[in-house]
């Protein structure tokens, strides 16, 4: 399968939110779900960092940077521990860097664009806190879909039948 959220709005529209379009695809991982786990921070990916270390199976981290271009939020280092500990996806609201590599990595990616400086690691930021951007409230524990076409969330899971 090539193409999720068509079927997926097809089937449950009433269910999904769709994100504005504003990120660029930057993984190797075509299609990504999960269920959120959210960071909110600002130039400082510690808390990225922290959970990339951690099981992420069946989860998408949603990283809200407060839309910084200054430095990027995730590296080819922590993108290849994320895939390392199964996450299956992560959002960057900001920056990321090493993209071509991220783009060889079995690790959905979208983020506003790259910029190769790293951040400053103060431990700085929140985990599973309430973020929004993309027109779209990122609750911990909702669920989160993405593939070429965008991104979408729902309160409970979904499938395709």
């Amino acid at each position: 399968m090539l193409d999720l959220l068509p079927d997926l709005f097809d089937q449950h529209e009433k269910a999904l939110t769709l994100a504005e379009p504003i990120f660029t695809d930057y993984g190797g991982k075509a299609i990504f779900t999960g269920e959120i786990v959210t960071v909110s921070c600002f130039n400082d990916n510690s808390k990225v960092k922290e959970l990339v270390a951690t099981d992420g199976t069946g989860k998408v981290m949603v990283v809200d940077g407060k839309a910084s271009l200054n430095r990027a939020l995730l590296g080819d280092m922590l993108a290849e521990q994320a895939v390392s500990n199964g996450w299956q996806g992560i959002i960057i609201n900001g920056c990321i860097r090493d993209a071509g590599t991220i783009a060889t990595l079995d690790l959905g990616v979208k983020a506003l664009g790259c910029n190769p400086i790293k951040t400053e690691k103060l431990g700085v930021g929140d985990i599973n806190k309430n973020v929004k951007f993309a027109n779209i409230d990122f609750i911990a524990g909702h669920y989160i879909y993405g593939d070429a076409n965008g991104l979408a969330v729902s309160k409970k899971q979904l499938t395709l039948s």
